[in-house]
């Protein structure tokens, strides 16, 4: 696409190149075939009198189509084709006079003639031209108005986007100042370096949030901003790894901390033993995989809430619009006291935990306690098909 003046000029589609070319060559096909199979000179004559026409056909799609048959006015557009075949008429038969001057033999003197057969012979092609320069136009507007509602549909998603993020990001740095707040009643000296923490994070969602995709570094700092401010505040068993190389890999910003924060919640929410919180994310060629563990006492009740809460549902929605065939969001809920009554529910459990954590170790931890485990999947290879079709 182009731009005049801050005008969209839009680029002719391919497949009404295609019928144009058609339209300019199908009537000296078939003549030169059939009419002049052996006599070669002719062709070349026979292509230049249909392409001296061909912009008047151009002026037909462009002109009366839209004027008068796709508003309403059959009877205004009947006339107009009669009065445009017309005067194509007149303009061939002034170029056949041409032709004229020039030595011609029987074949040729009948074709360029003005006679019955030739006038019926030049109606006929007219109104297969006027039909196909019609078809060419409804095609046209067909295929504006699918890039109309596709850019439509992308103006939608954008400010769904848009809408999503701006809860998002008050809904985090709410949480955040309890953080703070939390750590200024207990007057510990470590308010300044979350201070600081909390600043790189403003930053971040001032100077980054705003763009549609930022380097995954990025998001991997503020997630570790993010984790240290937690720890600082809490004593907790809290672990985050990254695997994998995030150099020159692009994301949509702020999409994995609403499920981390979430698991600080969940844990956090012990009272009688020490909360653990892991934090793995798998960089590989073709995904990108979140894991996040964290014990939890709560019922399975009380976590199903935590599930519909507003960052996670916000965090779903913005999943859903960016990706809708290229994540998987698995959210597993176990709890010791339900597995003596329910054997059948913790096989299927573990089961779906074996395909998510095949080392032996992080699924031991998960099956000993009440866990809350979060898996996110993202299938970058999708990604990259989908964002690089064209149109």
């Amino acid at each position: 696409m182009e731009f005049d003046n801050d005008k969209l000029i839009k680029r002719p589609y391919r497949i009404e190149i295609v019928y144009w070319v058609l339209l300019a060559l199908m009537n000296p096909l078939v003549n030169s075939l059939t009419i002049f199979l052996g006599d070669i000179k002719m062709w070349p004559v026979v292509l230049t009198v249909n392409l001296l026409v061909l912009p008047a056909y151009f002026f037909f799609s462009a002109w009366v189509a839209p004027r008068f048959l796709f508003q309403n006015r059959p009877a205004f557009f009947v006339l107009f084709s009669l009065a445009f075949m017309l005067l194509v008429l007149a303009v061939i038969y002034l170029a056949y006079t041409l032709v004229q001057q020039f030595p011609l033999s029987g074949a040729e003197i009948n074709y360029f003639a003005f006679s019955y057969s030739s006038v019926i012979r030049e109606c006929l092609w007219a109104i297969i031209h006027i039909a196909m320069a019609t078809g060419i136009y409804f095609i046209k507007q067909a295929l504006d108005e699918k890039d109309r509602l596709v850019s439509l549909q992308k103006d939608n998603t954008y400010y769904k986007l848009r809408y999503l993020r701006a809860q998002l990001n008050p809904h985090f740095l709410f949480n955040t100042l309890n953080s703070i707040y939390s750590l200024s009643l207990q007057k510990s000296d470590r308010t300044p370096d979350v201070i600081i923490r909390l600043a790189d994070i403003m930053r971040y969602l001032i100077d980054e949030c705003n763009e549609e995709k930022i380097p995954l570094a990025k998001e991997v700092e503020f997630i570790r901003n993010y984790i240290e401010m937690e720890k600082i505040r809490f004593n907790a068993d809290v672990r985050f790894i990254v695997e994998g190389n995030i150099e020159n890999r692009m994301i949509e910003p702020f999409l994995f901390i609403s499920f981390i924060e979430n698991g600080f919640k969940h844990a956090l929410d012990n009272s009688d033993i020490r909360p653990f919180i892991f934090v793995t994310l798998k960089v590989e060629p073709d995904q990108i995989v979140l894991n996040v563990i964290n014990n939890s006492n709560a019922s399975l009740e009380r976590q199903a809430k935590k599930i519909n809460g507003k960052g996670i549902s916000n965090s779903r929605s913005v999943l859903e619009l960016l990706y809708p065939d290229a994540y998987a969001l698995d959210i597993i809920q176990t709890e010791k006291e339900q597995r003596k009554e329910s054997k059948v529910r913790l096989k299927n459990a573990k089961e779906r935990l074996e395909t998510l954590y095949p080392d032996t170790h992080t699924l031991d931890v998960i099956l000993s306690n009440s866990t809350f485990t979060v898996s996110l999947i993202i299938k970058t290879d999708l990604l990259d098909k989908v964002h690089n079709s064209g149109r």
